[in-house]
């Protein structure tokens, strides 16, 4: 679906496209949309030497915004617009595998559940090397 011409969104998928190039946080960070489709998403951060935490080693605040971020995105990627247009992660689990030294990320989200207002997500957080950085689970409410 297309948005009408007075910005409204037409959809889930409409509105996260609207959202994402206004929000600072996102704009910082260097997060953009690789891939929405509906119930998944694919992120990108790039490598920035403002993210590290020591050395060349991406901050793990960098890796959990971005996971908690992507599963924003495939939330709402198939969900009706609510009545009352908001949203927000109720529950965020990160698991660290390995640093990220020096390299973009990539995450991709992927809705395991959808219920009435709560959506369960999945999220894997790899390097441009391929290798798994982080593991999440989320949970995001719609409305």
């Amino acid at each position: 679906m297309v948005s009408n011409p007075n910005n409204t969104p037409a959809d889930g998928a409409d509105f996260v496209r609207q959202f994402l190039p206004t929000s600072p946080f996102v704009d910082y960070l260097g997060m953009r949309l690789v891939e929405m489709q509906r119930d998944s998403a694919t992120l990108a951060m790039p490598f920035d030497e403002s993210l590290v935490t020591i050395g060349t080693v991406v901050h793990g605040g960098a890796i959990a915004s971005l996971i908690d971020t992507t599963a924003m995105v495939a939330a709402w990627s198939g969900a009706p617009l609510p009545e009352k247009l908001r949203g927000t992660t109720v529950g965020l689990t990160v698991n660290y595998l390995t640093a990220a030294n020096s390299e973009d990320l990539q995450a991709t989200a992927k809705v395991l559940q959808r219920g009435k207002n709560l959506v369960y997500l999945d999220v894997e957080v790899r390097g441009t090397s391929g290798t798994l950085v982080a593991k999440g689970l989320v949970t995001y409410k719609i409305g």
